[in-house]
């Protein structure tokens, strides 16, 4: 080496050479500085309506000013206490959000509106053909009670709020019901109705729609069913007739027993039931005659005619036994 060389080498500057970069570490940077642009470009499309726009808003405020006080015809807008104005400006949402109740202006040419009311709507649900867990068919109707609580999100995120909450009632109706068997869908229907409530609050929450209540209108059983759950229904009343008929004699007769004990212990007692029970008899029928025959001189007659009996037995034997 020379000394022309060494002193390139010294005078000369070192320069670092950095590692190129990887493929991976190219494509995240891409991917973010695209990202990046589209939302500086969907935040610059939703930040300003643009030129065009702001020209017709323009021209739409000096006809209004040209046109005064004619203009205020079109301009000035009333709503209801129940109702509430959300406002579209060339199809664009106007900041501020529902206008309501009472007046509110609009720009003629720019503006459209839509009104949205408040008040509580009731519907019923189309009878609902349903399989029970238990393998039961039967067809269940219900009423559902909703209202708007966010004007903008019921005209903005969905078409039609009424008729997809119906559909969504039927479908919940079907999907709750079909959990059940057939004695809780009968014995259960508060617990039902509040599932279904929760259910149904929660899918049309982003709507803007309140479900208020749910209630199981009608639960119709097929004929056959119902004949046989009747026979049953039958079957089990007679029986809690017989054990009760039977609980009631057995219960009678123990009382019947204690009195026979207490009457045995005073003979005037009997006499007492014996005149209680005269006139009990005269005071329901008065065309009875009744002739009372004391007890005591039946008995003598009785006593005789059991010794007669015996001695006439005694008779046929003693022959019996002189035949033999």
């Amino acid at each position: 080496m020379t000394m022309d060389d060494i002193k390139d080498s010294a005078t000369s500057p070192i320069i670092a050479q950095s590692p190129p970069p990887q493929i991976g570490q190219q494509n995240s940077e891409g991917f973010n500085l695209k990202r990046a642009g589209e939302r500086l470009r969907a935040a610059a499309s939703t930040d300003s309506p643009g030129l065009c726009a702001f020209i017709l808003t323009l021209i739409s405020y000096l006809l209004i000013v040209a046109t005064f006080p004619f203009s205020l015809c079109l301009c000035i807008k009333v709503v209801q206490e129940y109702e509430r104005a959300v406002i579209f400006r060339l199809g664009r949402l106007l900041k501020g959000g529902a206008k309501g109740p009472g007046i509110f202006f609009i720009v003629p040419c720019i503006d459209s509106y839509r009104k949205v009311d408040l008040r509580t709507v009731s519907f019923d649900v189309p009878p609902q053909e349903i399989l029970s867990l238990d393998s039961v068919p039967v067809s269940v109707e219900a009423v559902i009670y909703l209202r708007v609580c966010n004007p903008t999100n019921a005209e903005t995120n969905v078409d039609d709020y009424s008729h997809s909450t119906r559909l969504l009632a039927a479908t919940t109706l079907r999907n709750v019901l079909g959990t059940r068997n057939l004695a809780e869908i009968l014995s259960e229907r508060e617990s039902i109705s509040a599932t279904m409530q929760s259910s149904l609050d929660d899918a049309t929450d982003p709507w803007g729609v309140k479900v208020e209540r749910v209630e199981i209108k009608d639960v119709r059983l097929p004929v056959q069913l119902q004949r046989a759950m009747a026979a049953e229904a039958e079957a089990a009343r007679e029986a809690r007739a017989k054990v009760i008929a039977a609980e009631g004699e057995q219960r009678a007769s123990r009382a019947l027993k204690e009195a026979a004990e207490v009457i045995n212990e005073s003979p005037a007692a009997l006499q007492l039931r014996y005149m209680q029970t005269l006139n009990a008899i005269s005071a329901e029928k008065n065309s009875t005659i009744i002739f009372p025959l004391p007890i005591d001189l039946l008995s003598q007659y009785m006593k005789n005619g059991n010794s007669k009996n015996g001695k006439n037995v005694k008779s046929k034997k003693d022959l019996l036994s002189d035949d033999e």
